[in-house]
Parts: C-alpha cells; sequence; structure tokens
C-alpha cells in the first residue's frame, strides 16, 4: 500500500500531519498552492502563474495567482479572459505540459493538467517570455504531481472530516436515546430496591441497579468517543494493549480453542489506550465469534518510520461483497445479537487517531482486518 505521505521534493515537501494535530484546512492548501507558485515564477522564462483546484470542504473551485518579480499585473478583462477557459479547446491528459494559444497574447501559455473533478479541471497554466527548456517543462511536469498528491491527502481529509461528523451525530442520538431509557430503568431499580427492604428479592434489585450504573458508565465513554477533542492520548506499547484485549476474550477463546497467535515484536503508540484497547476488542471478539472451533487467529504488524500497519485476521467465512461495503455502516451486524456499532465505533476511534481501517477477505478463507496508525516521531 503506498503510503499516504510520500511525496517528491522540489526544495519542500508535504508534512505528515502530527498524531495529535488538526486536520487540514482551506487555508492550508491554498498556502501550498502560492508556495508552488512561487518557486515557478523563480525559474525564467516563466513570469506568471495561475493553480487551479477544487476545494473539497469549500465544494467549489478556488485559484491562486502569481507573478515574477517586477512582472505588472494583468488587468481585470485579462484575467476573465484566463478565467473563462474559452481558450481551453482540448483536454489532454494529466500530467502532461500543452502549449495553447491564447487571444491577444505574444507571450507562450502553457496548461499542466491535475486532475478533472467535478466536471472541471485543476491545473497548473504558467506564461513565459520565451519556450521552456526540457528541464523546466519536467520541473513542471513534477510540480503538478506534487500538487496532485497534496490535494489528494487533503480530499482525503475531508472525506475523514465528512465521515467523523456523521458518525459523531449517529453516536450522540443513539447515545441520548439509551441514557433516557436506562434512567428509567434505573429509578424503577431504585424503587423496587426499597421497597424489598429484609425480602430476599433486595440483592437482586441491587444488582440490577449496579449493572445499570455500569451501562451508564458504558454510555458515557460511547459519547465521549464521539468527541474527538476528548482524546486523552499517552503512550502505549502495542502488543500490550493487544494482549489485554486477548485475556478480556479469554472465556470465549478458551470454550471455541481458538489459538491466538501475535509477534513478539512490539512498537510504542501515541493513543487514548481506553479508545483504542475498544478498536481491538471490537476487532478481536469479531474474528473470536466468527472463527470455526480450534480455529486460528493471527495478528500481526509491519513497523515503518511513521506508522504502522496493523493486520487481524481469521479463518470464519469472511466477507460478502455486501459485508465489505457495509461492514462500517452504523448498525449493520452479521452478528445474531448484535448492535452493529462495534465496527463503527472502531472506525470513528481510528480515524480521531488520523489512522485508517479496512476489511477484506482473504484469497483461501476468512477476513481481515487493517489498521494503520501513526508513530510517533523521536523527541516527541
Amino acid at each position: 500500500m503506498q503510503k499516504a505521505s510520500e511525496a517528491m521534493t522540489l526544495g519542500f515537501s508535504v508534512q505528515k500531519l502530527d498524531n495529535d494535530s488538526n486536520y487540514l484546512s482551506s487555508s492550508d492548501i491554498q498556502n501550498f498552492c502560492q508556495l508552488e507558485s512561487e518557486q515557478l515564477t523563480s525559474q525564467y522564462p516563466i513570469f506568471f502563474v495561475r493553480i487551479v483546484y477544487h476545494d473539497c470542504l469549500l465544494k467549489n473551485h478556488q485559484e491562486v495567482i502569481h507573478y515574477a518579480q517586477d512582472q505588472a499585473p494583468f488587468s481585470p478583462k485579462t484575467l476573465a479572459y484566463l478565467r473563462s477557459e474559452t481558450w481551453l479547446t482540448d483536454f489532454p491528459p494529466a500530467f502532461t505540459l500543452n502549449e495553447f494559444r491564447l487571444s491577444g497574447f505574444s507571450s507562450i501559455s502553457y496548461l499542466c493538467p491535475i486532475a478533472y473533478r467535478n466536471q472541471k479541471p485543476e491545473y497548473i497554466q504558467i506564461i513565459t517570455h520565451e519556450p521552456l527548456s526540457k528541464s523546466l517543462q519536467l520541473y513542471v511536469k513534477r510540480s503538478a504531481i506534487l500538487l496532485s498528491k497534496y490535494v489528494d491527502i487533503y480530499l482525503n481529509y475531508g472525506r475523514q472530516k465528512t465521515e467523523i461528523q456523521l458518525l459523531e451525530d449517529i453516536l450522540h442520538r443513539v447515545g441520548h436515546q439509551l441514557r433516557n431509557s436506562l434512567g428509567l430503568i434505573g429509578l424503577y431499580a431504585h424503587n423496587l430496591c426499597l421497597g424489598l427492604e429484609d425480602n430476599p428479592w433486595q440483592e437482586q434489585a441491587t444488582i440490577i441497579g449496579e449493572s445499570i450504573q455500569d451501562l451508564d458508565t458504558n454510555l458515557n465513554e460511547l459519547i465521549d468517543c464521539g468527541q474527538s477533542a476528548k482524546l486523552r492520548v499517552t503512550f502505549q506499547d502495542l502488543r500490550s494493549l493487544v494482549v489485554e484485549s486477548i485475556t478480556n476474550l479469554q472465556p470465549l477463546i478458551n470454550q471455541k480453542k481458538v489459538k491466538i497467535f501475535i509477534p513478539d515484536t512490539s512498537t510504542t503508540l501515541k493513543i487514548d489506550r481506553l479508545q483504542m484497547k475498544q478498536v481491538f476488542d471490537n476487532i478481536l471478539s469479531n474474528a473470536v465469534h466468527f472463527s470455526p472451533n480450534s480455529g486460528t487467529i493471527t495478528c500481526s504488524w509491519q513497523i515503518f518510520q511513521d506508522e504502522v500497519l496493523i493486520k487481524i485476521s481469521d479463518q470464519g467465512p469472511g466477507l460478502s461483497k455486501e459485508d465489505l461495503q457495509k461492514v462500517f455502516t452504523p448498525f449493520y451486524s452479521q452478528r445474531r445479537g448484535g448492535t452493529g456499532l462495534g465496527l463503527t465505533i472502531a472506525k470513528k476511534i481510528v480515524l480521531d487517531h488520523q489512522g485508517s481501517i479496512w476489511a477484506q477477505v482473504l484469497s483461501e478463507r476468512g477476513a481481515q482486518f487493517s489498521v494503520i496508525l501513526p508513530r510517533p516521531r523521536s523527541g516527541n
């Protein structure tokens, strides 16, 4: 899998976000385009650069313009002509440099498309005093590739932000609905306990009340999970966290005689321990549930410089095409008695940690869930 943080270097690079940083904003991508346009206009004979891109958060196309030093700005009429794109009579492939003739211009105009999204092109347009050398043509193409990578990262974060907002709304709605019911049950349990004083059934009524309090605590954690600002991140050992989740599932593991293999190696992550444990609890619980008796569950991880890839696979019946499309959808479950919220919550937590999670079907048999989480940089 190609890392989202990879980028070609042209005197600057796409900086991967830290584990605890905010999502990219519209000003981030605009500043990036501004920096790139300044880099291009510093190369003679380029004296004008115009970058057009689609902002997925603002949901429209944006423009960045930059002139070379000592170059007089174009008139509003000229800029209106460039923005009209009436000169754009052909739509060449992305990352190819193409010369376009502009009406009323004696200078040379080039266009390097970045992508075609939302029925409009995204591109770098440059105007030069003379034809570009081959090395400068390559420079422009590489600039377009770099910008495309940045836009893709920005688009990915935009989608994640939308997904997180949706999941937050669902968790809050479900949480508050359940809280009302639990409050009513707790009240009846309390009244029942008072009415059964010196009665043998009072102990069971007390247990019901205590169970309601436990459920209310878990519900509060569920609602807190819908608020990424409440992440309490600390340095945690990955292997120890997975072992703890396995230990909690030991009764079911013993009942089904399932074997679970995990690596001897480990790494340190900067995460919210309770929430990330819930991710492993949900994935491993599903793996054990769907595993055949005496089946095998394999946990593995690959440690990279800035991230760790965690895989958990089982030998169960696998996932259908519908499962793959809906497995993280709220209330979708193939488990009898399942709420359909476990994997939804897991995805929300992973996204809050600026990671990613996905499911796939193994070629032989079973399902595999993969999680990518950022690793703290040295010195952090």
